[in-house]
């Protein structure tokens, strides 16, 4: 009886691929490396090789998968499961990725943004278990995002939902890389956190960060924020900043879903509960006495990097059930 399921993780530079029992409890994984030079047809091999070795590895073969779910970063027809475009993947563009890897695995495949694959799990097994009603932010190089209402993941009629990053908090503010200005991303991610320090320094701000740019040619988030801890006022206030941001994006959200949790995913959650903290002070600050929404839990993620293939593997069981 066919009672795995496959949850694959496609990244720019690795695949990720997790099998699981239909109670979503991991039987085992593994990375391979792929590169943005690989096409279509050879990252869908890839898929089919290393899932093989995965299962031979774990005792079980295809015959043993019901489903196959793929999380992808780029721009997709849900529908259809077609690609549409993917930045670290530029053969990606109009691959009909869905119908590919089904032909390929001989199995029903679903096909998602890797961001919405991801809120899915900590929605399923992970922070949101216990809601109808979340939100997910990923930080990292830039801001993610999903929206879970009812129970369902929100994608709009082009797939083009939930580009949480992209909420404009500063009018004409700094320019994002989607190219408006004053986005959310554009304060309040890795990157830009490390972008904001950095300037700050070179334009002769007192920092003990200006020995880590002259040390290291750049600035990064971690070191931000280590600085911080470790008193440095220009540090604080940076971080200030983005939690600021994070904090009235909060407000919105609240505003417009009256979601039941928020969760924080990401590699800058390692900066632990002060963080949290701070972006919670600020969301009270902001969201008023009218509309205080004090049911919402704001909180971190809770499956780290293992959610996007989590999240791939639960959404492929749907494929199966509907």
């Amino acid at each position: 009886m066919a009672d795995y399921l496959l949850g694959i993780d496609l990244g720019g530079t690795n695949i990720k691929i997790g099998c699981f029992d239909k109670e979503l409890n991991l039987i085992g994984k593994t990375s391979v490396p792929t590169g943005s030079e690989m096409s279509p047809e050879a990252i869908v091999e890839k898929f089919y090789a290393t899932s093989n070795d995965l299962l031979s590895d774990n005792g079980l073969v295809l015959d043993d998968v019901c489903s196959v779910g793929v999380g992808v970063p780029g721009i997709i027809d849900v529908n259809t499961g077609v690609i549409m475009a993917c930045p670290n993947l530029p053969l990606f563009r109009n691959v009909p990725l869905k119908d590919m890897v089904s032909a390929r695995m001989g199995k029903p495949a679903i096909i998602e943004n890797d961001a919405n694959a991801a809120c899915w799990a900590e929605y399923v097994n992970g922070a949101g278990k216990e809601v109808n009603h979340m939100i997910m932010l990923t930080l990292g190089t830039g801001i993610g995002g999903g929206i879970i209402c009812d129970g369902r993941l929100i994608h709009g009629p082009t797939g083009g939902a939930a580009e949480l990053g992209h909420m404009i908090i500063e009018l004409d503010g700094r320019p994002c890389g989607c190219g408006q200005k004053g986005c959310v991303e554009a304060y309040a991610s890795a990157s830009s956190t490390a972008a904001r320090a950095a300037e700050a320094v070179e334009g002769s701000a007192e920092s003990s960060l200006a020995a880590a740019l002259k040390e290291n040619g750049e600035i990064t988030c971690k070191d931000v924020f280590d600085h911080a801890d470790n008193g440095d006022k220009l540090a604080k206030e940076i971080i200030e900043g983005s939690c600021r941001a994070l904090g009235l994006i909060c407000v919105q959200l609240a505003n417009i879903t009256d979601p039941q949790t928020i969760v924080f995913a990401g590699g800058m959650i390692a900066a632990g509960d002060a963080f949290l903290d701070q972006i919670k002070h600020y969301y009270a600050q902001y969201i008023g006495g009218l509309y205080q929404k004090g049911s919402l839990e704001i909180c971190f993620a809770t499956l780290g990097e293992d959610a996007g293939i989590i999240g791939a593997a639960a959404l492929g069981l749907t494929a199966v059930n509907n």
